[in-house]
């Protein structure tokens, strides 16, 4: 009787679920909720698929993987997890938590290895840019220059001309540093005449924030000349008026214009590097994400921990928060996390002086300079303009004009220094020192007679070029796919530009 009653109960148990899913399809509403249901579980088991929360083995299922997104630049490369080949990239590959030591091999490239540490369900990526091991040479200039100056946005290089085969096309010219076809094969342009008597080779030039004019400053002994020449056309040196009662006006208008803007960028940094920044660090430089410092520690200073709120899936290197003075450090905005570069002693400063000018004309100058005076120059250093951000009254060049003559030296007798500080603020090439890379993942700098690139972590060294070169001028294309150097390949032939391709 008992089996019979639970018979039954089971057939009207069936009975009731069949009409459900009747009712479900046979009207539109029930349809409509059951296919969200479906598309709603759906979603949440691909979601956690892709987290890696799971997923499918020949051993079956596996809980609470990480991903490594293994992706290089060029692609194609072999990728090797602890020293075994695994994939090709790019991939993504579902690993268990833990460290693992990446390696990435392509024929005819750098190699590049990092350990990293992969997480339960969150993405760590390579993010590896592979150099190439024979890069190839392009000549950018023919004739000889001298006096080479790259504008404050990184997309143009003025030089001079003084050895043209026809004197009319001596003069100052513009190199537009530009990836478009038509503009490389038109080549650099001329955008002033010469006046032989200035020794324009030898002159001081300045760029405006902007990069749309420069001023030329000529030393007293060639005719205490200056000049303010706007880049976009060609100018006759001889039409222009001399602009020395405006030059401190105008000089003075660019600092402000400069100390705007880098007070804008450090504005979204945290105090505590900002007060580092501003008085334990020289040279600083924001990179062109504007997202981090490079700086050279002046003071032994300890950065304190957690100035932000920790990211999943944040970089596992190795940092420094105990500066030391010397030391070159990066400080990344977004992870919080301050990396150990070099020791200056490495990469030490020195100015950019006027390249091209002829050996004797520098030993005549070196002579005639007292050493205290050499030491001061040789070791001119970028400071930070906007050493007020801790205040909220901004300066301003109509209440304090006072305040926007830091960059000014005394310019009746020392246009030189002026010229150094302002193109120190623009570029780390004028002080020989690191420099950002465009991708504002790597630092491009010259040690041991060597043109050299490494990440910001300071992983993954490489070097670039070890042939001849002037290593006082070594400047990045601005998408990266260049590197632009000041050389001459033989002991007849002038010095010139000339890139050296790294894709």
């Amino acid at each position: 009787m008992a089996k019979k009653k639970n018979k039954n109960f089971a057939q009207h148990l069936i009975e009731q679920v069949k009409n459900i899913f009747k009712a479900i399809f046979t009207t539109r509403i029930g349809y409509t909720l059951f296919s969200l249901l479906v598309v709603v579980i759906g979603s949440i088991f691909a979601i956690r698929y892709a987290r890696g929360s799971w997923r499918l083995t020949k051993n079956g299922i596996v809980a609470n993987t990480g991903l490594l997104n293994v992706n290089s630049f060029p692609t194609g490369a072999q990728v090797f997890i602890d020293d075994r080949l695994v994939t090709a990239s790019d991939d993504t590959i579902y690993i268990d938590p833990g460290e693992y030591h990446i390696k990435i091999v392509k024929e005819g490239y750098s190699i590049w290895q990092k350990n990293l540490s992969v997480q339960e369900e969150l993405v760590t990526q390579t993010n590896a840019t592979l150099f190439p091991s024979a890069p190839s040479f392009s000549p950018l200039t023919f004739t000889g220059i001298a006096n080479i100056h790259p504008s404050p946005d990184g997309q143009k290089i003025l030089f001079h001309v003084k050895q043209a085969n026809t004197p009319t096309n001596n003069g100052f010219y513009l190199l537009e540093l530009t990836s478009n076809f038509l503009s490389i094969q038109s080549g650099p342009r001329q955008i002033s005449d010469d006046v032989p008597a200035l020794e324009l080779d030898k002159a001081h030039v300045i760029w405006s924030p902007d990069s749309q004019e420069i001023m030329i400053l000529v030393d007293e002994k060639f005719g205490r000349t200056e000049f303010l020449i706007p880049v976009d056309k060609k100018s006759s040196l001889l039409e222009q008026i001399d602009i020395s009662y405006l030059r401190t006006k105008t000089l003075s208008a660019w600092e402000e214009e400069i100390y705007q803007k880098e007070r804008l960028f450090l504005e979204k940094f945290p105090p505590e590097i900002l007060q580092v920044a501003t008085q334990s660090a020289k040279n600083v430089y924001i990179s062109p994400d504007k997202k981090r410092l490079l700086y050279t520690a002046t003071a032994n200073v300890t950065l304190p921990e957690e100035l932000i709120p920790p990211l999943p899936a944040a970089s596992n290197q190795a940092e420094e928060r105990n500066l030391k003075a010397g030391n070159i450090y990066v400080y990344d905005r977004e992870e919080d996390k301050n990396f150990l570069v070099l020791n200056e002693e490495i990469r030490p400063n020195f100015p950019l002086l006027n390249l091209g000018v002829e050996n004797s004309d520098l030993d005549k100058k070196t002579e005639n300079s007292n050493l205290d005076e050499k030491i001061e120059l040789s070791f001119l250093n970028k400071q930070l303009l906007s050493d007020d951000l801790f205040s909220n009254q901004i300066r301003k060049l109509e209440a304090s004009p006072e305040a926007f003559l830091r960059l000014q030296a005394d310019l009746t007798s020392d246009k030189e220094t002026t010229a150094l500080n302002f193109n120190n603020y623009y570029s780390g090439v004028s002080l020989n020192s690191l420099q950002w890379f465009p991708d504002s993942k790597h630092l491009l700098y010259v040690a041991d007679g060597k043109i050299q690139i490494m990440e910001y972590d300071s992983h993954n060294n490489t070097v670039i070029y070890s042939g001849p070169f002037i290593d006082e001028f070594v400047y990045p294309w601005p998408d990266g796919s260049q590197i632009i150097i000041y050389t001459s390949f033989s002991p007849d032939s002038p010095f010139n530009l000339y890139a050296i391709n790294l894709k």
